[in-house]
C-alpha cells in the first residue's frame, strides 16, 4: 500500500493529466476505505487508476473497495488488470473470492490452485479450494487436498471440520467419524452436530439426522449448510413448510447454497409457482453448470409451461450425457406424445420400461439376506 504512495510521487510528473495532488488523494482514498466509506474511496481510487493505469496496486485496492460494495464484476476486472501488471498470490487470493462471491465457483477454483502453486503456505486458500470443492461435491478432491494438511497440523479444527464433512458426504463414514470423535474432544458443537446428523442423513436415518441437526441449530445457527441439511431432514419427515423456512434462512446467509436453491425452487415448482422455482434453479445451475438434476428440473417447468421445444432440447441433452436418467425419459415421453411424435413416445416408454425392470432387480438383489 505504502509503496503505491512512493510509486504515486515518482510518477506525477510524467502524466499531463494527472491529479493535483495524487499522494492526498490516496491518503484520502486509503482513509475513506479504512472508515467504510466505500463509495467515496472507489471515486478516488478511480480518479487515481484513470491517471496512472498501470500501478496493480491502485487496481487492487479499488477492486477490494468494489468488491466491499458487492460490484464483484468491476472487482474482478480491476484485479485481473493488475495480475497482468505483476503477479502477486494475495490479489489472486482476492480475485477469487471475488469469483466466491459472485457464484462462480469454478472460477474461483482455477484461482485458488495458482495461488497454491505460489503460494503452498497459504491455509486462507486451501480452506477455500476445500469448500469450493465442496460446493460442487467434489469429495474425493477435498480429501485429497486436507488429509496431508491434516496430518501436518492435526489440531485444526477448520482442516478436522472441512475433512469430516468431505469424507462423509463421500460414503466414508469410519473415517469422518474420526474427525468427528476429534472435534467431540473439545466437548460437544454445532460442528460435531452437523457431521453426525450428516452422517444419518446419508444412511437414510433422517429422524435421527433430525433430532441432530436440531441441536446443532440450538448451539450455532450461523453454521454454513446447517440450515441446509436442516431443511433437508424436515422434508423428508414430512414437514414441508418447516423445509421451506429452513431454507430460507439458509439462503439469507448464504445466497449461493446449492442444495438450499435446488430444493427451494422444487419445492416452489410443486406449489406451481414456475418464476420464482426457475430464479433458484437458474442460481442452482450457476453456482453447479450442468448439473443433471438442476437442468431436468428446469426442463419440467418447461414442459408445464407449454414450452415443448425447449424441454425436448433440454432433456434430450441431458439423456445424451446421462443416458440411465429414468425421470428424464418419462418426461421426454410425455414431450413427444404431446408433440404427436408417437413412434418417439414409444421408443421413450420402451426404455423407461427397461430401466424400471433393471432398477427393480437391482433393488431385489441389494435386499436379499446373504447366505
Amino acid at each position: 500500500m505504502y509503496r503505491s504512495l512512493v510509486i504515486l510521487c515518482a510518477c506525477a510528473c510524467l502524466y499531463a493529466q494527472a491529479p493535483s495532488d495524487p499522494q492526498a488523494i490516496f491518503k484520502q482514498a486509503i482513509e475513506a476505505q479504512k472508515n467504510g466509506r466505500l463509495e467515496e474511496a472507489a471515486g478516488l481510487y478511480q480518479q487515481l487508476v484513470k491517471s496512472y493505469p498501470n500501478i496493480p496496486e491502485l487496481r487492487s485496492n479499488l477492486g477490494a473497495t468494489l468488491a466491499a460494495e458487492g460490484n464483484y464484476a468491476e472487482a474482478i476486472r480491476q484485479y485481473q488488470s493488475a495480475l497482468k501488471l505483476k503477479a502477486d498470490p494475495q490479489v489472486r487470493l482476492n480475485l477469487a473470492l471475488a469469483y466466491y462471491k459472485s457464484a462462480d465457483i469454478s472460477s474461483a477454483i482455477g484461482e485458488l490452485k495458482q495461488v497454491r502453486s505460489a503460494a503452498p503456505g497459504n491455509v486462507q486458500a486451501a480452506l477455500l479450494l476445500a469448500d469450493c470443492d465442496l460446493r460442487l461435491g467434489r469429495n474425493a478432491e477435498v480429501v485429497a487436498l486436507l488429509t496431508p494438511l491434516q496430518r501436518a497440523d492435526p489440531d485444526n479444527r477448520a482442516y478436522i471440520y472441512l475433512l469430516g464433512t468431505a469424507l462423509i458426504r463421500n460414503g466414508d463414514s469410519a473415517q469422518g467419524q474420526l474427525m468427528i470423535d476429534r472435534i467431540l474432544k473439545n466437548g460437544d458443537s454445532a460442528e460435531a452436530r452437523l457431521l453426525m446428523g450428516t452422517t444419518k442423513f446419508m444412511v437414510s436415518d433422517f429422524s435421527g439426522a433430525l433430532a441432530d441437526l436440531q441441536k446443532a441449530v440450538e448451539l450455532n445457527p450461523k453454521l454454513p449448510d446447517l440450515y441446509s441439511y436442516y431443511g433437508q431432514a424436515l422434508l423428508l419427515t414430512g414437514d414441508q413448510a418447516g423445509a421451506r423456512r429452513a431454507f430460507e434462512q439458509e439462503l439469507s446467509m448464504d445466497p449461493n447454497n446449492f442444495d438450499s436453491n435446488l430444493r427451494m425452487g422444487v419445492l416452489l415448482k410443486q406449489d406451481q409457482e414456475n418464476e420464482r422455482a426457475l430464479a433458484y434453479l437458474q442460481h442452482a445451475l450457476q453456482i453447479r453448470p450442468g448439473d443433471f438434476g438442476v437442468r431436468y428440473q428446469i426442463a419440467t417447468i418447461e414442459l408445464a409451461n407449454g414450452n415443448l421445444q425447449h424441454a425436448q432440447q433440454e432433456l434430450e441433452e441431458i439423456l445424451a450425457e446421462s443416458p440411465q436418467f429414468l425421470e428424464a425419459h418419462v418426461s421426454l415421453a410425455t414431450v413427444y406424445f404431446r408433440e404427436k411424435r408417437k413412434a418417439d413416445g414409444e421408443r421413450e416408454r420402451a426404455l423407461v420400461a427397461k430401466l424400471n425392470a433393471a432398477r427393480q432387480a437391482t433393488n431385489e438383489v441389494a435386499a436379499k439376506p446373504v447366505q
